[in-house]
């Protein structure tokens, strides 16, 4: 279920309604991606969850004091505390028709802005001082995880680009006709409205579907009034202005199996609740609550929160050690100068200046005055020798903590797939294995899960659910000529096709590409890049863990995840 941008301003309204003006008298993080505020408002207490996990990314209040789950003070949790505990929340803002919400708070240390970004697997909460920097954020993205939009203490603030799609307050009858013109006539309605329209998720745009056509599902031929489609869509949109929304849940038996902040009348019956938050509170208790291995994900998903911070900091002290090819040469100049000019420093003397260049300004060297200009020149003879051993091995070693960090991202979708207890298990031991967490003395190992196959016109297709599984396939059970696809730039599955030396039909090719979207950090996202190659030009990525692979001749093919 997605926490869609309609839902997100009906939480901002409920958020200006019920706590705008409130101080923040308590902080606390219950897990690594999630930040949750005690504001004290209209004469009660009211507490804020916002969380940035990949499948239930969401802001809203809850009923109960969320307790800490992160025993450890994160940099992030220091900042909040510096600048957000005490300050007041002076203004509740979404961009239009994003799924951003900007929390503005004043206090001593100035106005600072928590920015949740509720956008699936890029889903994150940032701190922004009064300038726009961002202070920390719950995922720092390096320029190496995503070269559009990195994400790093000290570095400005840059939104999500923005999506191609007409925006539902300008959106006209002739923009809906162009729109269903281009469409395919058997192509569902509600897709093509996910397609072109911002702010519409699939959900919204099935009701809006049903309104017009009495048929969530209806193909775009029976569209056959756009003005009914238009519509349903300003209807559905208008209390974006006027916050005159009326939150549903839809529940089968005991649980809650969606909500929204309107009428979901083509689900047939839904039930009616007193708050946006409400709705969305009571379906994510029931969603946590269905996961009858929540305990053990959670234990190994605290091994991986603990393993990137470590990595993370890793990573820090490197590039405080890294030295700029022009430093190290300039340490060995220093040194050289010194014993060239000593004759000229006299005793005490805390600088040299000497002629280097024909027509530039003398250089300066700086001489500590309680030294010989022999000791002088040694200590930058020493300093060269370190700076010139961190030139050649920081590099390598920023390459190797990326190359972790990237598996860890492997790992933590791995065991996000996993649909029972050995799946769990396994990525533990994969953690166990590569030296990411340290292992038990004694620790049974978990039974080995199988990979997925599936059948399509002849044509087997296995699916890796893992990253042993994903190993196991590309390099033991595929053969050279047999189709490797994965989602382009993300972790998730290998998908193999068995040709049998046979060509491969379109279809089965969209439908294993389909496969690879849905076992993937993707999964959740309308469309996903599938890159497509022979496992012959599949290769063992250089000093990687099982299942990181590199590979060439690849195309491309774009897919939705099913």
């Amino acid at each position: 279920m997605n926490f869609d941008t309609l839902t997100l301003n009906a939480i901002a309204w409920e958020l200006r309604r019920r706590v705008l003006g409130g101080r923040v008298q308590h902080i606390v993080l219950p897990d690594a991606r999630s930040i949750a505020l005690e504001l004290y408002a209209a004469g009660r207490r009211h507490h804020l969850l916002a969380s940035a996990h990949p499948q239930h990314a969401r802001v809203h209040l809850v009923r109960a004091k969320v307790r800490r789950g992160v025993e450890t003070e994160t940099p992030l949790l220091l900042l909040l505390r510096k600048y957000v505990r005490g300050a007041r929340l002076s203004a509740v803002e979404q961009p239009p028709w994003e799924r951003i919400l900007h929390l503005t708070f004043h206090g001593p240390e100035g106005a600072t802005t928590l920015v949740v970004e509720t956008m699936g697997r890029h889903s994150n909460i940032l701190l922004l001082d009064e300038a726009q920097i961002v202070l920390d954020a719950v995922k720092r993205v390096t320029p190496q995880m995503s070269r559009v939009r990195p994400i790093l203490p000290r570095t400005p603030y840059r939104p999500p680009p923005a999506q191609a799609k007409a925006l539902p307050d300008t959106f006209t009858q002739a923009d809906l006709l162009e729109l269903l013109e281009a469409a395919a006539p058997d192509e569902p309605l509600w897709r093509v409205l996910v397609r072109g329209v911002a702010g519409i998720s699939p959900l919204a745009a099935r009701e809006i579907a049903f309104r017009a056509t009495g048929n969530a599902t209806a193909p775009v031929a029976a569209a056959e009034h756009a003005t009914a489609v238009l519509a349903a869509l300003q209807t559905l949109c208008a209390p974006a202005h006027t916050g005159a929304w009326q939150p549903t849940v839809v529940r089968e038996g005991e649980n809650v199996v969606a909500f929204a902040p309107y009428p979901l009348t083509h689900l047939g019956r839904y039930e009616e609740v007193e708050s946006m938050s409400a709705a969305v509170e009571t379906y994510y208790a029931h969603v946590t609550s269905r996961d009858a291995y929540a305990q053990a994900r959670q234990a190994v998903q605290k091994l991986i929160d603990e393993a990137r911070q470590r990595l993370e900091r890793r990573r820090e002290a490197l590039q405080r050690e890294h030295v700029a090819p022009e430093e190290v040469e300039r340490l060995r100049r220093s040194g050289e100068l010194i014993l060239a000019y000593q004759w000229q420093i006299q005793p005490g003397q805390a600088a040299l200046e000497v002629p280097y260049e024909p027509e530039g300004k003398p250089l300066r060297i700086t001489l500590d005055p309680r030294l010989s200009p022999v000791e002088n020149a040694q200590a930058y003879f020493r300093r060269y020798e370190k700076a010139k051993r961190a030139a050649q091995e920081v590099p390598a070693a920023l390459a190797q903590v990326a190359q972790q960090l990237d598996y860890l991202a492997q790992l933590e979708t791995d065991l996000q797939l996993a649909e029972n207890r050995s799946a769990i298990d396994e990525v533990r031991e994969l953690l166990e294995e590569t030296g990411l967490v340290r292992a038990p003395r004694r620790r049974r190992k978990a039974p080995r899960s199988r990979p997925l196959r599936f059948e399509f016109d002849g044509f087997t297709v296995w699916v890796g659910r893992n990253a042993r599984q994903n190993d196991e396939l590309t390099f033991r059970r595929a053969s050279p000529n047999d189709l490797w696809l994965h989602a382009r730039g993300i972790p998730g599955a290998h998908v193999i096709v068995k040709t049998g030396g046979r060509e491969v039909p379109e279809a089965v090719l969209q439908r294993a590409a389909q496969l690879a979207a849905r076992y993937s950090a993707a999964r959740d996202e309308h469309h996903v890049d599938v890159d497509v190659t022979q496992v012959r030009h599949v290769r063992r990525m250089k000093g990687g863990a099982p299942g990181q692979v590199v590979y060439r001749g690849e195309r491309t093919l774009r897919v939705s995840p099913t």
